[in-house]
């Protein structure tokens, strides 16, 4: 049943992932106190809001421009689950703009498999990175991803490979220039943590355990048969298809390193890993089998809910 509603883009599917969004959203803030209700506080909870939606309808659109996956919903609808799984993912404002940011900078590396305008999308892809390290120090891990994109596309033009590093410079540049205006100093701007923690305990917890069970068990399990399947794929997408799994292992890097392990981190996996496990489901041939799989990484979230 599920799978067939999903199977389908439909606008019930997106109402769907809106309301399990708004889900998420909410169940964020329940234990949320404040003296008095402000404007600014409503605008602010507002625009997160939007941030959440907007991250939502740019990872649709990556997904149906590159073909990523077949004509379906799965991949959103797996997206908000995982929210919803993992509700502190919607409350860090800054971890949501760096995500966003990292999803347009992900969206100009896979385009690169059309071979137009190569230098502008590197450079592109390399601004976006650098915007959302701003955000969140160790997103900086996926400029390696545009480093290696290099190599999927066997690109041996020099200039092509000095491009991400201009990019990443242009925005340091601007970003001290507006420190100097803003702080009257040079680097008072870059004030996202980069200290690296390993202390795993705050995930000590049965919320966290069950979720991060669910994301890596189903993840790793699925990620097997996605990369046998990238041999399968014509020879013009198996590079975008290596990119995904590349940035499902910087998210993985990144969740390790985060100096503050609050469930929030977990964010920059979602997207990753979402297409991996929409590209299994889509080769399930049981269809009794695809219908459980499915409805498990429904419930699980909605049975957090309860605890």
């Amino acid at each position: 049943m599920i799978t067939s509603i999903f199977n389908k883009s439909k606008p019930i599917n997106f109402i769907i992932v809106l309301f399990i969004t708004v889900l998420a959203f909410i169940t964020a803030r329940e234990n949320l106190v404040i003296e008095t209700v402000t404007a600014a506080f409503v605008a602010k909870q507002i625009a997160i809001f939007f941030i959440c939606i907007a991250t939502i309808l740019i990872f649709n659109f990556i997904i149906s421009k590159n073909n990523l996956t077949k004509s379906n919903t799965y991949e959103i609808l797996l997206f908000s689950l995982f929210l919803l799984a993992m509700v502190q993912t919607t409350s860090h404002t800054n971890i949501l703009l760096s995500n966003l940011f990292v999803l347009l900078g992900l969206r100009r590396i896979i385009s690169l498999r059309s071979q137009k305008s190569i230098k502008n999308k590197l450079f592109d892809a390399a601004l976006w990175v650098a915007v959302a390290s701003l955000f969140y120090f160790w997103t900086i891990l996926f400029a390696i991803v545009i480093i290696l994109s290099l190599i999927f596309y066997s690109d041996n033009n020099i200039r092509h490979w000095i491009i991400p590093f201009i990019g990443i410079a242009t925005v340091f540049c601007i970003a001290v220039g507006v420190s100097v205006v803003v702080y009257y100093d040079f680097f008072e701007i870059f004030k996202s943590s980069r200290s690296v923690s390993y202390d795993f305990s705050p995930y000590n917890s049965t919320k966290y355990l069950v979720a991060i069970t669910m994301l890596f068990s189903f993840g790793i399990w699925s990620s097997i048969f996605y990369l046998q399947n990238i041999k399968r794929k014509k020879k013009g997408l198996r590079a975008s298809f290596k990119i995904v799994i590349i940035a499902a292992i910087m998210a993985f890097v990144l969740i390790l390193l985060a100096p503050q392990k609050n469930g929030s981190e977990f964010l920059f996996l979602f997207a990753p890993l979402a297409i991996i496990i929409t590209n299994y489901i889509e080769i399930i041939e049981d269809k009794w089998f695809k219908e459980v799989f499915l409805a498990v990484l429904v419930l699980i979230p909605f049975l957090l809910l309860m605890l």
